[in-house]
């Protein structure tokens, strides 16, 4: 039985410490702050409840095998899972409005055809096999593999882009995608709004980022009773279960190196805790910035963080949800996307003459903004989603990069790890470059988002309980 020490408490931290519990290890959590679910927060005020990290679970079948090998009880007796259905509506610039159902290939191509016009659907059928030999060619190796130690392979671009052009070039980039092979601009922006909802800009995201919009319409996306918050609570439960202990309140100053390796962490006052293996769920660029780490004569393993983060305004309204809405609404801009969700849930309201609305939209971070003017912009969006928006406001409250930054120490919020781009939008691997310290969560492979996490999870896990002959999930 080895002794294991994680930092952080947020889902891939905590994903990893249940099964390393199971697997008969000792494992002890120290937290900074007072909760645990790291980005997967919680706003709550006067009865109304908003999530303020992710809103939706996309890919459930990760934290489903989570509770499969940690324990009896199986993901749905342990929260209510409920596909969203029709998963998105579309609000273009020119008024048009689609609704496209959950995880159906043929429904999502009629609806494109009936609301934008005879082609739409087709183009966008076409483009989705595309996706799919993206995903064929990368799914194991970047969501289900340790990162290999060479990870050249993985800055290849992996998407078929249709060539044009006297030279038959490709596209590399996912706006050029949707120009190119989509030819409306109502689908280049459908396109587009997978990007900016992963934290991609797509002027700049590979075309490998066609994975995402494939990912959401194959497996679906799905909401938990309650919230997403609901979620981190079953997997705190759960390790609590599996008797991991959690130390909140605790900041971890530094992970102490003895012989060339990890050896426990000292946490703030000078405490040392020895341990046999270090898991770090806390952001990689924090770890180099604050130093908590020395990697000695190793690269430091923090690639440039991604430049965009998160604004999300949380709506408190009267009057009752009217019967035509729906779950979430993506509101097309100028040059970029709003997504205003309203889920039909009664934990999240005081009553039934209240609705509780979280509208979010990816920034790009750096320089200076006024984020509360930007808040207000979103809210007017938020406005051709949601009748007689001003009317119904009771009041709202702004979450900002710059709150991004006071809770985790950094203000951009890291997007899943994605193929192309030479390797660039790679995230650490999750086995460091100091022996006996291994990265999980969102900012260490395979990336950002609540599958991304549970993920990285099972693979930190599966490193340490395996070895160097663990070769990923099954």
């Amino acid at each position: 039985m080895a002794r294991i020490v994680v930092i952080g408490a947020g889902l891939g931290a905590m994903a990893a410490a249940a099964r390393l519990a199971v697997a008969g290890h000792r494992v002890t959590v120290y937290e900074s702050g007072e909760r645990h679910g790291g980005g997967v927060r919680r706003f709550e005020r006067e009865g109304f409840g908003f999530d303020t990290g992710p809103g939706l679970l996309h890919l459930p079948a990760v934290y489903r095998d989570l509770f499969v090998k940690t324990g009896k009880q199986p993901l749905e007796e342990c929260v209510t899972l409920t596909q969203v259905d029709p998963a998105s509506r579309h609000v273009f610039a020119d008024g048009t409005r689609v609704d496209l159902p959950n995880a159906s290939r043929a429904g999502t191509v009629a609806a494109l055809d009936a609301a934008l016009g005879a082609g739409a659907g087709e183009r966008w059928g076409a483009f989705m096999v595309r996706a799919r030999e993206a995903w064929d060619r990368t799914r194991r190796p970047l969501l289900e593999e340790p990162q290999p130690a060479d990870a050249s392979v993985l800055g290849r671009e992996p998407y078929p882009a249709l060539k044009a052009g006297l030279l038959r070039r490709p596209t590399t980039t996912l706006a050029g995608v949707g120009a190119r092979e989509l030819r409306d601009p109502r689908l280049a922006a459908l396109l587009d709004s997978y990007a900016w909802s992963y934290g991609f800009d797509p002027a700049t995201a590979p075309a490998s980022a066609a994975v995402l919009p494939y990912m959401e319409q194959t497996f679906g996306s799905w909401y938990v009773a309650g919230g997403i918050r609901a979620l981190a609570d079953a997997v705190y439960e759960r390790c609590l279960q599996r008797r991991v202990e959690f130390v909140f309140g605790a900041r971890v100053e530094a992970v102490v190196e003895k012989d060339g390796r990890a050896a426990g962490v000292r946490t703030a006052g000078g405490g040392l805790v020895e341990a046999d293996h270090v898991v770090s769920g806390a952001p990689v660029p924090v770890l180099s910035r604050d130093r908590l780490v020395s990697w000695g004569e190793a690269a430091d393993p923090a690639h440039q963080p991604p430049a965009t983060g998160r604004v999300t305004v949380c709506l408190a309204l009267r009057g009752a949800r009217e019967a035509e809405a729906v779950h979430r609404t993506v509101v097309h801009t100028a040059d970029s996307s709003v997504t205003v969700l309203r889920p039909d849930d009664p934990a999240l309201r005081p009553d039934a003459s209240h609705e509780a609305v979280t509208v979010t939209a990816t920034v790009r971070t750096g320089g200076s903004t006024d984020w509360r003017a930007h808040a207000e912009e979103m809210v007017r969006a938020a406005g051709r989603a949601v009748p007689g928006l001003g009317e119904r406001l009771l009041w709202q409250e702004v979450r900002t990069p710059d709150d991004t930054l006071r809770e985790t120490g950094v203000a951009e919020v890291p997007g899943p790890a994605l193929a192309g781009a030479r390797g660039t939008l790679l995230p650490a691997a999750n086995l460091s470059p100091l022996p006996g310290l291994l990265l999980a969560g969102g900012w260490s492979h395979p990336g950002g988002g609540l599958a991304h996490a549970g993920m990285s999870g099972a693979l930190v896990a599966g490193l340490i309980v395996e070895g160097a002959d663990f070769r990923g999930s099954q």
